[in-house]
C-alpha cells in the first residue's frame, strides 16, 4: 500500500474509532464515512459555493443507510477548513438541496432503472455538490466518486470530468489512490 493510502486509512480510522470496543473492527459504512470526511480534505470547492469562513459544509445522505451506521453522530464536532460539518438526510432526489457532498446510498440506486441514474447525475451535476455512490456504474452515469470493493477491502473510483464539470478541483493525491472504473 502507498504511504499516502496508508496515511488516509490510518487517519480515518482513529478519527472515527474513539468510543468502540477495541476488539470489534470497524462496519463498512463507519469506513465509509471516513472515507467522506477525508475525500472532503482533498477536494476545492469554488468560493461561491462556501462563501463565508465558518459557514457550514453540508454532507447529504440520500436513500437508506443500514442500523448502526449513524452519519450524525460520526460527522459531529468534525469541520473540514473550518467549516462544520452538518449531515442532512433527503428521502427524495428532489428533495436535495442546499448540499455540498452528496451520499447516495446503494438502497435507492439500486432500486432505480439507469436513465433515473442519470437524470439525477444531470441535474445534481450542474450545481457544486461532490456525488458519492456505492453500486457498479455509478461513476460511468455520472457520479463522481464510486466506493467498490476489492479483495474484501473497500476502494473507490474517481470521475474527474464530473468533478471538473460540477466545478470541483480533486487533488492529485486523491486522484493517485483511485482504481480504475470498469468503462
Amino acid at each position: 500500500m502507498r504511504p499516502f493510502a496508508k496515511l488516509l486509512c490510518v487517519l480515518g480510522l482513529l478519527l472515527f474509532s474513539s468510543g468502540r470496543a477495541q476488539d470489534s473492527p470497524p462496519s463498512e459504512y463507519q469506513i465509509k464515512a471516513a472515507f467522506i470526511f477525508q475525500f472532503a480534505k482533498f477536494i476545492e470547492w469554488p468560493r461561491e459555493a462556501l462563501p463565508g469562513p465558518s459557514l457550514p459544509m453540508v454532507l447529504g445522505i440520500l436513500g437508506d443507510i443500514p442500523p448502526g451506521a449513524n452519519f450524525q453522530q460520526t460527522f459531529a464536532n468534525k469541520s473540514i477548513n473550518d467549516h462544520p460539518l452538518l449531515v442532512k438526510e433527503f428521502r427524495q432526489a428532489a428533495d436535495v438541496t442546499n448540499c455540498h457532498i452528496l451520499f447516495i446510498s446503494s438502497s435507492l440506486l439500486n432500486a432505480m432503472q439507469e436513465n433515473e441514474r442519470r437524470e439525477i447525475m444531470e441535474n445534481l451535476g450542474r450545481s457544486n455538490v461532490l456525488i458519492i455512490g456505492e453500486a457498479p456504474g455509478f461513476t460511468e452515469a455520472g457520479g463522481m466518486i464510486n466506493f467498490v470493493k476489492e479483495n474484501n477491502k473497500i476502494r473507490f473510483q474517481i470521475n474527474e470530468p464530473a468533478a471538473k464539470k460540477a466545478k470541483l478541483k480533486v487533488s492529485s493525491k486523491l486522484l493517485s489512490l483511485a482504481v480504475p472504473s470498469s468503462r
